[in-house]
Protein backbone atom coordinates (compact mmCIF):
# COMPACT_ATOMS: atom_id res chain seq x y z
CA UNK A 1 0.00 0.00 0.00
CA UNK A 2 2.80 2.41 -0.78
CA UNK A 3 2.05 5.58 -2.67
CA UNK A 4 3.86 8.56 -4.11
CA UNK A 5 3.88 11.81 -2.19
CA UNK A 6 2.80 14.60 -4.46
CA UNK A 7 2.56 17.65 -2.28
CA UNK A 8 3.88 18.60 1.11
CA UNK A 9 4.08 21.88 2.92
CA UNK A 10 7.17 22.91 4.78
CA UNK A 11 6.72 23.85 8.40
CA UNK A 12 5.00 27.20 8.49
CA UNK A 13 4.45 29.72 11.27
CA UNK A 14 0.97 29.53 12.69
CA UNK A 15 -1.36 32.37 11.90
CA UNK A 16 -2.76 34.59 14.63
CA UNK A 17 -5.94 32.54 14.70
CA UNK A 18 -3.84 29.42 15.14
CA UNK A 19 -2.03 30.88 18.11
CA UNK A 20 -5.36 31.82 19.66
CA UNK A 21 -6.58 28.27 19.08
CA UNK A 22 -3.51 26.79 20.74
CA UNK A 23 -3.89 29.06 23.77
CA UNK A 24 -7.55 28.28 24.31
CA UNK A 25 -7.52 24.51 23.73
CA UNK A 26 -5.63 21.44 24.85
CA UNK A 27 -1.89 21.41 24.38
CA UNK A 28 -0.36 19.75 21.34
CA UNK A 29 1.99 17.37 23.09
CA UNK A 30 0.32 14.32 21.56
CA UNK A 31 -0.24 15.80 18.10
CA UNK A 32 1.72 14.39 15.14
CA UNK A 33 4.29 16.78 13.63
CA UNK A 34 3.10 15.98 10.11
CA UNK A 35 0.18 14.38 8.34
CA UNK A 36 -0.91 13.09 4.95
CA UNK A 37 -4.32 13.03 3.28
CA UNK A 38 -5.07 10.15 0.91
CA UNK A 39 -6.79 11.56 -2.20
CA UNK A 40 -6.96 9.82 -5.62
CA UNK A 41 -5.49 10.28 -9.09
CA UNK A 42 -4.54 13.61 -10.63
CA UNK A 43 -7.26 15.14 -12.79
CA UNK A 44 -10.02 14.06 -10.40
CA UNK A 45 -11.89 16.06 -7.80
CA UNK A 46 -10.47 14.10 -4.85
CA UNK A 47 -6.94 15.20 -5.68
CA UNK A 48 -7.79 18.89 -6.09
CA UNK A 49 -10.15 19.02 -3.10
CA UNK A 50 -8.01 16.84 -0.81
CA UNK A 51 -4.70 18.55 -1.53
CA UNK A 52 -6.46 21.88 -1.01
CA UNK A 53 -7.80 21.16 2.46
CA UNK A 54 -4.58 19.41 3.46
CA UNK A 55 -2.61 22.53 2.61
CA UNK A 56 -5.15 24.75 4.37
CA UNK A 57 -4.96 22.70 7.56
CA UNK A 58 -1.16 22.60 7.44
CA UNK A 59 -1.01 26.38 7.10
CA UNK A 60 -3.60 27.14 9.76
CA UNK A 61 -2.24 24.70 12.33
CA UNK A 62 1.44 25.26 11.61
CA UNK A 63 2.14 21.65 10.65
CA UNK A 64 3.77 19.82 7.77
CA UNK A 65 1.16 18.13 5.64
CA UNK A 66 -0.21 17.58 2.17
CA UNK A 67 -2.18 15.38 -0.19
CA UNK A 68 -1.09 12.01 -1.54
CA UNK A 69 -1.97 10.38 -4.85
CA UNK A 70 -3.75 7.09 -4.12
CA UNK A 71 -6.13 4.67 -5.79
CA UNK A 72 -9.12 6.50 -4.29
CA UNK A 73 -11.79 5.64 -1.70
CA UNK A 74 -11.12 1.91 -1.30
CA UNK A 75 -7.37 2.37 -0.87
CA UNK A 76 -7.89 5.39 1.36
CA UNK A 77 -9.96 3.28 3.75
CA UNK A 78 -7.10 0.79 3.93
CA UNK A 79 -4.40 3.44 4.34
CA UNK A 80 -6.27 5.27 7.10
CA UNK A 81 -7.25 2.04 8.86
CA UNK A 82 -3.61 0.93 9.06
CA UNK A 83 -2.32 4.41 9.90
CA UNK A 84 -0.19 4.74 6.75
CA UNK A 85 -2.18 7.92 6.12
CA UNK A 86 -3.59 9.97 8.98
CA UNK A 87 -6.49 11.23 6.88
CA UNK A 88 -8.25 10.30 3.67
CA UNK A 89 -11.48 10.61 1.74
CA UNK A 90 -14.06 7.99 0.86
CA UNK A 91 -17.60 7.50 -0.36
CA UNK A 92 -20.34 5.77 1.59
CA UNK A 93 -20.44 2.67 -0.64
CA UNK A 94 -16.71 1.83 -0.42
CA UNK A 95 -16.79 2.71 3.30
CA UNK A 96 -19.59 0.21 3.94
CA UNK A 97 -17.81 -2.50 1.95
CA UNK A 98 -14.55 -1.86 3.80
CA UNK A 99 -16.24 -2.12 7.19
CA UNK A 100 -17.86 -5.39 6.13
CA UNK A 101 -14.51 -6.83 5.07
CA UNK A 102 -15.21 -6.89 1.33
CA UNK A 103 -12.69 -4.22 0.27
CA UNK A 104 -10.82 -5.86 -2.64
CA UNK A 105 -7.50 -4.45 -1.40
CA UNK A 106 -7.62 -6.64 1.71
CA UNK A 107 -10.51 -9.13 1.49
CA UNK A 108 -11.69 -10.29 4.89
CA UNK A 109 -10.18 -7.35 6.80
CA UNK A 110 -12.82 -5.23 8.51
CA UNK A 111 -11.41 -1.71 8.33
CA UNK A 112 -12.98 -0.44 11.54
CA UNK A 113 -10.11 1.90 12.48
CA UNK A 114 -11.13 4.50 9.88
CA UNK A 115 -13.53 7.04 11.40
CA UNK A 116 -15.80 9.69 9.91
CA UNK A 117 -14.44 13.24 10.19
CA UNK A 118 -16.54 15.68 8.12
CA UNK A 119 -18.97 15.71 5.15
CA UNK A 120 -17.45 16.72 1.82
CA UNK A 121 -19.85 16.61 -1.12
CA UNK A 122 -21.91 14.29 -3.26
CA UNK A 123 -20.24 12.34 -6.03
CA UNK A 124 -22.38 12.37 -9.19
CA UNK A 125 -22.00 9.53 -11.67
CA UNK A 126 -21.68 11.03 -15.15
CA UNK A 127 -20.71 9.93 -18.64
CA UNK A 128 -18.63 11.88 -21.16
CA UNK A 129 -17.97 11.16 -24.84
CA UNK A 130 -16.55 13.18 -27.71
CA UNK A 131 -19.24 14.94 -29.71
CA UNK A 132 -17.70 13.47 -32.85
CA UNK A 133 -18.57 9.96 -31.58
CA UNK A 134 -22.29 10.57 -32.00
CA UNK A 135 -22.91 9.11 -28.53
CA UNK A 136 -25.62 11.25 -26.95
CA UNK A 137 -27.30 8.76 -24.60
CA UNK A 138 -26.59 5.51 -22.77
CA UNK A 139 -28.54 3.70 -25.51
CA UNK A 140 -26.09 5.10 -28.08
CA UNK A 141 -23.06 3.44 -26.46
CA UNK A 142 -22.00 0.79 -28.98
CA UNK A 143 -21.64 -2.88 -28.17
CA UNK A 144 -18.12 -3.57 -26.89
CA UNK A 145 -17.39 0.12 -26.24
CA UNK A 146 -14.09 0.91 -24.56
CA UNK A 147 -15.10 2.63 -21.32
CA UNK A 148 -12.67 4.25 -18.89
CA UNK A 149 -13.83 3.79 -15.29
CA UNK A 150 -11.05 5.60 -13.44
CA UNK A 151 -8.39 4.12 -11.15
CA UNK A 152 -8.81 0.48 -10.13
CA UNK A 153 -10.63 0.28 -6.82
CA UNK A 154 -12.06 3.79 -7.05
CA UNK A 155 -15.73 4.55 -6.42
CA UNK A 156 -16.24 4.82 -10.17
CA UNK A 157 -14.47 1.53 -10.89
CA UNK A 158 -16.36 -0.22 -8.09
CA UNK A 159 -19.88 0.88 -9.03
CA UNK A 160 -20.05 2.26 -12.58
CA UNK A 161 -19.32 -1.05 -14.37
CA UNK A 162 -22.16 -2.65 -12.41
CA UNK A 163 -24.43 0.26 -13.30
CA UNK A 164 -23.59 -0.11 -16.99
CA UNK A 165 -24.36 -3.82 -16.78
CA UNK A 166 -27.66 -3.02 -15.03
CA UNK A 167 -28.53 -0.79 -18.01
CA UNK A 168 -27.62 -3.51 -20.52
CA UNK A 169 -24.39 -1.95 -21.82
CA UNK A 170 -21.68 -4.34 -23.07
CA UNK A 171 -18.19 -2.88 -22.77
CA UNK A 172 -14.45 -3.33 -22.50
CA UNK A 173 -13.27 -2.16 -19.09
CA UNK A 174 -10.33 0.25 -18.94
CA UNK A 175 -8.67 1.79 -15.88
CA UNK A 176 -6.36 4.72 -15.30
CA UNK A 177 -6.07 8.17 -13.78
CA UNK A 178 -8.68 10.68 -14.89
CA UNK A 179 -6.19 12.90 -16.71
CA UNK A 180 -4.78 9.92 -18.59
CA UNK A 181 -8.24 8.67 -19.52
CA UNK A 182 -9.18 12.15 -20.74
CA UNK A 183 -6.17 12.07 -23.05
CA UNK A 184 -7.10 8.60 -24.31
CA UNK A 185 -10.66 9.73 -25.04
CA UNK A 186 -9.34 12.70 -27.01
CA UNK A 187 -6.94 10.44 -28.92
CA UNK A 188 -9.70 8.01 -29.88
CA UNK A 189 -8.42 5.19 -27.66
CA UNK A 190 -11.61 5.23 -25.57
CA UNK A 191 -15.24 5.62 -26.59
CA UNK A 192 -16.59 6.82 -23.25
CA UNK A 193 -15.40 7.84 -19.80
CA UNK A 194 -17.68 7.02 -16.87
CA UNK A 195 -16.84 9.49 -14.12
CA UNK A 196 -17.73 9.26 -10.46
CA UNK A 197 -16.26 12.46 -9.03
CA UNK A 198 -17.34 15.76 -7.56
CA UNK A 199 -18.28 18.30 -10.19
CA UNK A 200 -16.79 19.99 -12.01
CA UNK A 201 -14.40 17.13 -12.76
CA UNK A 202 -11.09 18.80 -13.69
CA UNK A 203 -10.48 16.33 -16.54
CA UNK A 204 -13.88 17.14 -18.09
CA UNK A 205 -13.32 20.88 -17.75
CA UNK A 206 -9.98 20.43 -19.53
CA UNK A 207 -11.60 18.40 -22.31
CA UNK A 208 -14.17 21.14 -22.84
CA UNK A 209 -11.37 23.61 -23.48
CA UNK A 210 -9.64 21.35 -25.99
CA UNK A 211 -12.51 19.71 -27.91
CA UNK A 212 -16.28 19.28 -28.17
CA UNK A 213 -17.78 16.78 -25.74
CA UNK A 214 -21.19 15.35 -24.86
CA UNK A 215 -22.08 15.06 -21.19
CA UNK A 216 -24.61 12.25 -21.18
CA UNK A 217 -27.46 12.19 -18.70
CA UNK A 218 -29.54 9.22 -17.58
CA UNK A 219 -33.15 8.95 -18.66
CA UNK A 220 -35.74 8.91 -15.86
CA UNK A 221 -36.09 5.15 -16.32
CA UNK A 222 -32.33 4.58 -16.20
CA UNK A 223 -32.02 6.77 -13.11
CA UNK A 224 -34.79 4.85 -11.34
CA UNK A 225 -33.24 1.48 -12.22
CA UNK A 226 -29.85 2.51 -10.83
CA UNK A 227 -31.38 3.92 -7.64
CA UNK A 228 -33.23 0.66 -7.12
CA UNK A 229 -30.07 -1.43 -7.48
CA UNK A 230 -27.38 0.70 -5.77
CA UNK A 231 -26.86 2.89 -2.64
CA UNK A 232 -27.27 6.18 -4.53
CA UNK A 233 -29.77 9.03 -4.67
CA UNK A 234 -31.13 11.29 -7.41
CA UNK A 235 -28.89 14.19 -8.43
CA UNK A 236 -28.86 16.92 -11.07
CA UNK A 237 -25.62 18.33 -12.47
CA UNK A 238 -26.30 22.05 -12.64
CA UNK A 239 -26.12 23.66 -16.07
CA UNK A 240 -23.58 26.21 -14.82
CA UNK A 241 -21.07 23.51 -13.91
CA UNK A 242 -19.89 22.87 -17.47
CA UNK A 243 -19.92 25.13 -20.52
CA UNK A 244 -21.19 22.15 -22.54
CA UNK A 245 -24.43 21.90 -20.58
CA UNK A 246 -27.39 24.03 -21.62
CA UNK A 247 -29.71 22.56 -18.96
CA UNK A 248 -29.30 20.39 -15.84
CA UNK A 249 -28.22 16.80 -16.47
CA UNK A 250 -30.00 13.95 -14.69
CA UNK A 251 -27.64 11.80 -12.63
CA UNK A 252 -27.27 9.83 -9.39
CA UNK A 253 -24.85 10.49 -6.55
CA UNK A 254 -23.16 9.08 -3.45
CA UNK A 255 -21.97 11.09 -0.43
CA UNK A 256 -18.27 11.55 0.34
CA UNK A 257 -16.74 11.97 3.78
CA UNK A 258 -13.29 12.83 5.03
CA UNK A 259 -11.95 10.11 7.31
CA UNK A 260 -9.38 9.97 10.09
CA UNK A 261 -7.46 7.18 11.75
CA UNK A 262 -9.57 6.49 14.84
CA UNK A 263 -6.53 6.56 17.15
CA UNK A 264 -5.52 10.15 16.35
CA UNK A 265 -5.74 12.54 19.34
CA UNK A 266 -9.20 13.97 19.90
CA UNK A 267 -7.96 17.57 20.16
CA UNK A 268 -6.01 17.24 16.89
CA UNK A 269 -9.00 16.00 14.87
CA UNK A 270 -11.23 18.63 16.51
CA UNK A 271 -8.79 21.32 15.33
CA UNK A 272 -8.65 19.93 11.80
CA UNK A 273 -12.45 19.80 11.54
CA UNK A 274 -12.64 23.35 12.90
CA UNK A 275 -10.32 24.65 10.17
CA UNK A 276 -12.28 22.99 7.37
CA UNK A 277 -15.84 23.52 8.60
CA UNK A 278 -15.62 27.03 10.08
CA UNK A 279 -15.18 28.94 6.79
CA UNK A 280 -16.97 27.54 3.75
CA UNK A 281 -15.82 30.41 1.54
CA UNK A 282 -12.22 29.27 1.89
CA UNK A 283 -13.23 25.74 0.97
CA UNK A 284 -15.18 27.01 -2.04
CA UNK A 285 -12.00 28.73 -3.21
CA UNK A 286 -10.33 25.30 -3.19
CA UNK A 287 -13.06 23.56 -5.20
CA UNK A 288 -16.66 24.37 -6.07
CA UNK A 289 -17.76 20.93 -4.88
CA UNK A 290 -17.22 22.31 -1.36
CA UNK A 291 -20.58 24.09 -1.62
CA UNK A 292 -21.86 21.00 0.22
CA UNK A 293 -19.07 20.96 2.82
CA UNK A 294 -21.45 22.35 5.42
CA UNK A 295 -21.94 21.50 9.12
CA UNK A 296 -25.60 20.59 8.64
CA UNK A 297 -24.60 17.70 6.37
CA UNK A 298 -23.08 15.78 9.28
CA UNK A 299 -26.15 13.52 9.22
CA UNK A 300 -25.26 12.12 5.79
CA UNK A 301 -22.94 9.63 7.50
CA UNK A 302 -24.98 6.55 8.34
CA UNK A 303 -22.15 4.06 7.89
CA UNK A 304 -18.95 4.88 9.81
CA UNK A 305 -18.19 5.44 13.46
CA UNK A 306 -17.35 9.07 14.22
CA UNK A 307 -13.93 10.10 15.46
CA UNK A 308 -14.47 11.50 19.00
CA UNK A 309 -12.87 14.83 18.05
CA UNK A 310 -15.13 15.23 15.04
CA UNK A 311 -18.22 14.17 16.99
CA UNK A 312 -17.42 16.80 19.64
CA UNK A 313 -17.02 19.54 17.02
CA UNK A 314 -20.36 18.80 15.33
CA UNK A 315 -22.12 18.46 18.68
CA UNK A 316 -20.77 21.80 19.92
CA UNK A 317 -20.97 23.76 16.67
CA UNK A 318 -23.71 22.22 14.53
CA UNK A 319 -26.20 20.97 17.10
CA UNK A 320 -25.54 17.41 16.00
CA UNK A 321 -27.14 14.63 17.99
CA UNK A 322 -24.78 11.73 17.42
CA UNK A 323 -25.66 8.50 19.19
CA UNK A 324 -23.01 7.27 21.64
CA UNK A 325 -22.78 3.96 19.85
CA UNK A 326 -21.77 5.81 16.65
CA UNK A 327 -18.74 7.45 18.32
CA UNK A 328 -15.49 5.47 18.36
CA UNK A 329 -14.54 4.42 21.88
CA UNK A 330 -17.93 5.34 23.38
CA UNK A 331 -19.61 2.00 22.79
Amino acid sequence: MTFKKLTALAMTSALASTAAFAESHEDRSDWPESFTVGTASQGGTYFAYGSGWANLVAEELGLTGGGEVTGGPMQNMALVHTGEAQFGMTTMGPAAESLQGTNPIAPGLQMTNACAMFPMYQTPFSITALSSSGIMSVADIPDGARIGFGPAGSTSDTYFPRMMEELGVNFERRNGGWSDLGGQLQDGLLDVIAFAAGVPVPAVSQLEVQTDVNIIEFTEEEQAAIMEAFPVSAFEISADIYTTLEEPARSVSMWNFAIANCDLPESFVYAVVDVVMSDNERMMNIHRAARSTLPENWDKNTVMMWHPGAARWFTENAGAEIAADMIYGDM
